[in-house]
């Protein structure tokens, strides 16, 4: 069906599919399986079905929930689907395969005069397939939303075998249930998306980037809403960072700098853009800093004068889960809260965590715009990294708390995966767990697609054990 050469048996040519980004675990697969398009994908199922073998779907394998991980049965790698079908310029869509690297989709969107906004620092190797599986976000949510924001239709391959076809270019169909949301953020446990219809957004001709330093998280807040304001869309992307984080960058990122003099206890990355050529974006974002600076809401402030320079500014952000590494251990949690309750949740959450733990350090960082905090804790300067990390369990307890107090998720933007599966019945509504161990049912009756993960269904599942 789909030739001997993509059919992997061999253990070292299994062994990176078995292992993901942040290796917590390591999987086992009988076999991996690398179909070329729909039909083979859906062969495949069918003899998994037939044959009560599990599959686990991996696209870029850059996940970090455990959620791609394999334990038993085969992978189905979907890297060989690699198409653009068509770009529609009069309807703003491409239609891509699964297969399909995220900067390649970027990349033949700016050539088609158009912007695909998705952008994430895994945008060099993750495919179109797991983004849709995960709901990715990354930092244009704020203005463009997260991925089902993004996708307008679906093809995908059902547990059974049988091909939905999804398809539709449309904004606008209420021809009955809406049903590629049941794919979009299912982490593959519902069917294997094999190709997508995604919006396409006027290229920006006026961008301008800010560096900015501030007193608190508080003052953080406060600039980032009176920008909303004046700014509305305009306003793309709105990051923070602690001076704890800028400074593991500073000191592990090479070609690295401090945009300003001085230090300063939390940052904002802030940009704007327009589709309009010479916007007066550095003017208006400067209606808002001066006042800001004399209100003391801002201590420092850096424009970029270059694109070069506002790269830099971006990598200052980007290079920061990759510097956290060279500190020992982290534990990391990827959570929401309501934009009016970032401020408290900072606060409260870190001294909480530092009176369980005198001396860890509190990283946390992320997509302040839209609540979406990496609240990462890193470990006490000396200490043992698995000592450190065999509390993984009780930091989850005071972070997660501390979102549920304010209504917010546990899982932002990661997803779910394996990690935080068990810990979805304290902080999920019951009613709709229920709902989703239902329809995991309806689809997967025989728990095939990738078993163990999100939802609690069968026995003898795969645990999460931190530190391995």
């Amino acid at each position: 069906m789909i030739g001997a050469a993509n059919i992997l048996i061999d253990a070292a040519a299994i062994e990176p599919f078995l292992i993901e980004t942040r290796k917590l675990h390591r999987g086992r697969a009988d076999a991996v399986l690398r179909p070329g398009n729909v039909a083979e994908v859906a062969g495949l199922m069918q003899l998994a079905q037939r044959h009560g073998v599990p599959v686990v779907a991996l696209g870029g394998n850059t996940g970090l929930t455990g959620g791609g991980v394999p334990f038993g049965g085969v992978v189905i790698s979907l890297t060989r689907l690699r198409t653009i079908r068509v770009i529609d310029p009069a309807n703003a869509t491409m239609t891509v395969e699964a297969g399909v690297v995220l900067q390649e989709v970027q990349q033949a969107a700016r050539e088609a005069g158009f912007l695909f906004p998705l952008s994430l620092g895994s945008e060099g190797s993750c495919t179109v397939g797991g983004n849709i599986a995960t709901n990715a976000g990354g930092t244009g949510v704020l203005r463009y939303g997260n991925m089902r924001d993004l996708v307008l239709g679906i093809e995908a391959v059902l547990p059974d075998g049988r091909i939905f076809g999804g398809l539709s270019g449309l904004r606008k169909d209420n021809a009955g249930y809406d049903l590629k949301h049941l794919f979009i953020g299912s982490e593959g446990t519902l069917g294997i998306v094999t190709a997508a219809v995604l919006k396409l957004f006027p290229l920006p001709k006026t961008r301008t980037t800010a560096f900015i330093g501030t007193s608190s998280p508080e003052m953080i807040v406060k600039l980032f809403g009176s920008l909303r304001e004046i700014a509305g869309e305009r306003l793309t992307a709105f990051e923070i960072m602690p001076r704890f984080g800028l400074e593991i960058v500073l000191k592990h990122g090479q070609n690295t700098r401090d945009p300003l003099t001085g230090t300063h206890a939390s940052y904002a990355l802030v940009e704007m853009t327009s589709p309009e050529a010479d916007a007066p974006l550095d003017e208006l974002l400067l209606s808002v800093l001066e006042p800001a600076m004399e209100n003391d809401i801002v201590e420092d402030a850096a424009l970029a004068t270059s694109e070069a320079q506002a790269r830099d500014f971006w990598r200052l952000r980007e290079l920061l889960s990759e510097c956290q590494h060279f500190e020992g251990g982290s534990i990391k949690h990827d959570v929401s809260v309501p934009i009016s309750r970032v401020t408290d949740f900072l606060a409260e959450t870190g001294d909480a965590c530092r009176a369980f733990m005198p001396g860890c350090r509190v990283c946390d960082f992320g997509h302040i715009g839209d609540g979406n905090i990496h609240y990462n804790i890193s470990q006490p300067v000396g200490m043992d990294r698995q000592a450190f990390l065999s509390q993984w369990h009780a930091f989850n307890e005071i972070v997660h708390a501390a979102v549920k107090a304010r209504g917010g998720s546990i899982a932002a933007e990661h997803g779910v995966g394996l990690i935080k599966r068990d810990e979805l019945p304290d902080y999920k509504d019951p009613v709709a767990l229920d709902l989703m161990a239902t329809v995991k049912r309806a689809l997967d009756p025989n728990n095939l697609l990738n078993p163990g993960k999100v939802v609690r269904i069968g026995s003898n599942l795969p645990t999460f054990k931190p530190g391995h």
